[in-house]
């Protein structure tokens, strides 16, 4: 039986109440290992509802910010300290150690790293990670799409193995309503404001649902709020629930993102309940929808309007079969084991 340490974020409890989605795949991921008989230890915050094996003494950064306020800026640095102290204390303990941070856990592996993963759930596009490679070509890196293994060097790359989600989180739904969905941060990354306008336009009302980004709050009030009426309401964060009542229940998904979306774990979401996804052509997107068949990849607002007007040619239970063999939690945990027996081997 293979020994895997699951090493997560400090910044929300795995699973995620609400948004956080490297936390949702990382506990998927961890419960679909088990399944396949990998030996799962989660290193998580203490706030984490999980009944996987944890260890973790110390709180998310959600947490304390919900209980303390705004925190000073050193305490993800010290939350991140605490948690590879507790991962060094066991480094033994496992034949792989996964981890899915960005920077630190790499000087600490020294030379485990040959018998680790990294997982990076952003862009790599930019000078951090520039650094990071180049100080640690022997540390392996899992890409989450092609577009993102297109900025990873050579010498750390260990494959390519897209996100999934659990198979009965959502479930299809043949009957939408009239809406269109938006789901997301709000952010300039994501682009509410650009939903609302294609909606607005193709003559369909939106309801959103996210969190207002804490690094960006400026954008809902100048961009977002100004924009939301009678047919475009803001529902605020969502849950699993929420969220499966959201998506499946929309005409499509409108994904109008303006970065290099390394996944989008949403799109997979709506796919889930069936929904179609209109989604720009950046990033991750032409490899996670298949246009004319999960949905369609358009380079504009107008494109995107006109794509609204064809959505319904799209067949909803194509749509839910199409997620269940490309992008469910069994197969990404296939994916990852078979990543993990190569590391081994070598």
């Amino acid at each position: 039986m293979i020994r895997v340490a699951q090493v997560a974020p400090n910044i929300f409890p795995v699973p995620p109440e609400h948004h956080g989605g490297t936390e949702r795949v990382i506990h998927d991921l961890s419960t679909a290992l088990r399944n396949l008989s990998v030996e799962i230890t989660l290193f998580a915050p203490s706030d984490s509802a999980t009944d996987l094996p944890r260890i973790g003494d110390h709180p998310s950064l959600a947490a304390l910010e919900s209980r303390h306020g705004r925190v000073a800026p050193g305490v993800p640095a010290a939350l991140d300290a605490l948690q590879l102290e507790a991962l060094r204390l066991r480094m033994d303990e496992f034949d792989i150690i996964h981890c899915h941070g960005d920077f630190s856990h790499a000087a600490l592996l020294g030379a485990r790293r040959r018998h680790s993963l990294t997982t990076i759930h952003w862009r790599v596009d930019e000078l951090d990670r520039a650094l990071f490679f180049a100080g640690f070509p022997d540390l392996p890196v899992a890409a989450i799409s092609a577009a993102q293994e297109a900025g990873i060097p050579a010498s750390n790359r260990a494959g390519i193995v897209h996100h999934g989600i659990a198979r009965d989180r959502y479930g299809l739904q043949t009957q939408p309503g009239d809406h269109v969905a938006f789901v997301g941060r709000m952010t300039d990354q994501k682009r509410p404001d650009t939903a609302i306008r294609v909606a607005r336009a193709a003559g369909l009302p939106i309801r959103l649902g996210g969190t207002i980004d804490v690094g960006n709050p400026d954008y809902f009030e100048r961009h977002v709020r100004p924009l939301l009426g009678e047919d475009a309401t803001y529902l605020g964060p969502v849950d699993d629930s929420r969220k499966a009542d959201l998506l499946g229940s929309a005409r499509a998904l409108l994904f109008p993102i303006d970065w290099p979306e390394p996944f989008g774990l949403v799109m997979i979401e709506a796919m889930a309940c069936g929904t179609p996804v209109i989604a720009w052509n950046r990033g991750s997107v032409p490899e996670i929808v298949e246009d004319g068949v999960t949905g369609f990849v358009v380079s504009s607002e107008a494109e995107a309007v006109e794509a609204l007007g064809r959505i319904g040619r799209l067949d909803r239970a194509v749509i839910r079969r199409r997620f269940e063999a490309r992008f469910t939690a069994e197969r990404m945990a296939a994916d990852y084991l078979a990543v993990y027996r190569r590391l081994l081997a070598a």
